[in-house]
């Protein structure tokens, strides 16, 4: 592409299309293809963010593809969510079950991570009776009203407000803060590890802990594993490390192989109060789309068949190692392949954003933990490719340094 006609180009996407920052990467994509992106120029991107944990198997998966195919020839969208069978839809619900524990056997298939988010807190409330919520400092669950409510970025809220009411915060992984979830909770929300506070993982005793509390004053806890699900962890679902089952788990990103996707999952006990008393207690048009569901079994058949998820944590550990030895990182935190690394300052970590960039490799922000930078690379990256994204990071850190 020529340069004027990438100046056009870019000028109408800033001007025509809403912009969410001042300074988008502005990749003007081509294609993409496994962990890689090309740019109409031709540049290549090694992508470590993986559309921000949602490629967890690469881009533009065969099987993916194929799926996708396959359902356009047979029909697009016929009918609002819940009133046609739509085998799509059946085979996903069906692989869910497959890999869920049995309390966690119906699913409500919608249109993205927020509004599955949306939903459960809906659910909770419906069952319960109740309309207290609780949820995290630190926690991210979407954009939506709903979910930036029981989200802890106070910068990211305080232009929204009035949010939704009846919602308090405590400080995640901190046991003696469980007792705020009372007999008037109907659900406690959290991401079972933190994904925008900085990858904060809890630990083991506090989930049982936080489970057990929940159970004993009949609240319902959701787990939202939208970024930690579908084998970003080593495992299909996070809540696996630590043996505790949720009475609702949504999830997202990951899910749909590459297209826009979302599920609240629970019991077929719980998820019937949405059937009455209102009838049509939740609706959604597109949600459970056929070719988002058909994309999505597929992505969960990789899975099941490859041994990348098995593999997560020692690809993480390549990464981490590789990155430990730089005097400039004063932590890292991980599990599997998702990544916080942490700078001195945002100015710093700005600097190595941009020049990974210009060499060809794209990470990202968090949106509250400014002096770290992410990375969630897709869970098909070979060793190889992870270790020369290592060294790329690592150059990016030495040409950047004072």
């Amino acid at each position: 592409m020529t340069d004027h006609l990438q100046e056009d180009h870019t000028r109408e996407f800033l001007n025509s299309l809403a912009q969410t920052n001042e300074t988008p990467y502005l990749i003007d994509v081509s294609r993409a293809e496994g962990l890689y992106i090309w740019d109409k120029n031709g540049k290549k991107y090694s992508d470590m963010i993986a559309g921000v944990a949602v490629n967890n198997i690469g881009h533009r998966h065969p099987k993916v593809v194929q799926a996708i195919k396959e359902q356009v020839d047979q029909h697009l969208h016929v009918m609002v969510y819940g009133e046609f069978i739509q085998d799509s839809q059946v085979r996903l619900a069906k692989a869910l079950q497959d890999i869920l524990p049995a309390s966690l056997n119906c699913n409500y298939i919608v249109n993205s991570g927020t509004e599955a988010n949306e939903g459960a807190l809906k659910l909770a409330k419906r069952y319960t009776g109740r309309h207290e919520i609780v949820a995290f400092k630190g926690s991210y669950h979407g954009s939506t009203h709903g979910s930036l409510s029981v989200s802890g970025n106070e910068t990211k809220k305080a232009a929204f407000r009035p949010l939704l009411p009846g919602v308090s915060f405590i400080d995640f992984n901190e046991e003696k803060q469980l007792t705020e979830i009372t007999a008037e909770t109907a659900a406690v929300i959290v991401e079972t590890v933190q994904g925008d506070a900085g990858v904060r993982i809890p630990t083991k005793s506090y989930l049982k802990a936080l489970r057990t509390r929940c159970t004993e004053v009949g609240a319902l806890l959701i787990f939202d594993e939208i970024q930690a699900g579908i084998g970003r962890t080593g495992k299909m679902f996070a809540f696996e490390h630590f043996d505790v089952i949720p009475d609702i788990l949504t999830l997202g990103k990951g899910l749909g192989g590459g297209m826009p996707i979302g599920a609240f999952i629970s019991s077929k006990e719980i998820m019937s109060k949405l059937t009455h008393e209102p009838m049509l207690g939740h609706i959604t048009t597109f949600g459970g789309h056929p070719v988002v569901c058909a994309a999505a079994t597929a992505c969960l058949d990789v899975l099941s068949k490859e041994n990348w998820i098995s593999q997560a944590d020692a690809k993480g550990q390549i990464l981490e190692e590789m990155l430990s030895s730089n005097s400039e990182i004063t932590e890292i935190r991980r599990i599997g392949l998702m990544f916080a690394i942490d700078m001195e300052s945002f100015d710093r970590v700005k600097l190595v954003v941009d020049r990974c960039l210009e060499l060809g490799l794209i990470s990202f922000w968090f949106l509250s933990h400014p002096y770290s930078f992410r990375l969630s690379p897709p869970l098909s990256i070979t060793k190889e490719e992870i270790t020369e994204a290592g060294k790329i990071i690592l150059q990016a850190i030495e040409e950047t340094s004072e």
